[in-house]
């Protein structure tokens, strides 16, 4: 179903797209006389012509691809630089419901299902997952939580959920439930 919907989606965009490019070649070309609408004629002795695809003119569009330079004291360019990178390895993208998790607890050992010690490294980036829809070792992009491991499992991780590791329990309350998160997988294992 998601996949169906991702196809109509795309279309509805591509041919959106297509006619709002096509009104816009029409409007530029009547200024030159080459196309009409109904309402208009492109010179006094023509009648009103249907507007045709054929008389579309060609662009051409440069497909080299571009050197990223950032510089070295600009951090905003270095960030900039590591999203369009992020962007260009995205294998699968997702929609999933978030929450988020402590290790510092009662009852929490603080390691996780592939050996992580998060009370050793509470700065960690770490998410639990269902494996069968995001493998373990997987490297992902979590919107609003940044790049992350996906390195534990849960047993209320089932499907599209994840649970964010956020150290701080206070905080961990206070990520709440969203709904709609996108993760990127940049490496699937």
């Amino acid at each position: 179903m998601n996949r169906i919907m991702r196809i109509i989606v795309g279309a509805v965009a591509f041919f959106g797209y297509i006619g709002l490019s096509a009104f816009h070649v029409q409007a530029l070309e009547t200024e030159e006389g080459t196309v009409s609408s109904a309402n208009q004629t492109t010179k006094k002795d023509e009648a009103p012509s249907a507007f045709l695809a054929s008389e579309i003119p060609v662009k051409s569009v440069n497909l080299a691809k571009k050197k990223d330079t950032p510089t070295l004291n600009n951090d905003n360019a270095s960030k900039d630089v590591e999203s369009k990178k992020t962007e260009q390895n995205v294998e699968r993208t997702l929609k999933v419901e978030a929450t988020a998790y402590t290790a510092n607890c009662d009852g929490c050992i603080g390691i996780t299902k592939t050996g992580i010690n998060l009370l050793e490294n509470p700065n960690k980036k770490v998410i639990a997952v269902d494996p069968s829809v995001i493998p373990l070792g997987s490297i992902v992009h979590v919107e609003g939580y940044g790049k992350a491991v996906a390195g534990d499992i849960g047993s209320a991780i089932q499907g599209n959920r994840i649970d964010v590791f956020i150290p701080n329990r206070n905080n961990a309350l206070n990520f709440g439930r969203r709904h709609g998160v996108t993760v990127k997988i940049l490496e699937e294992a």
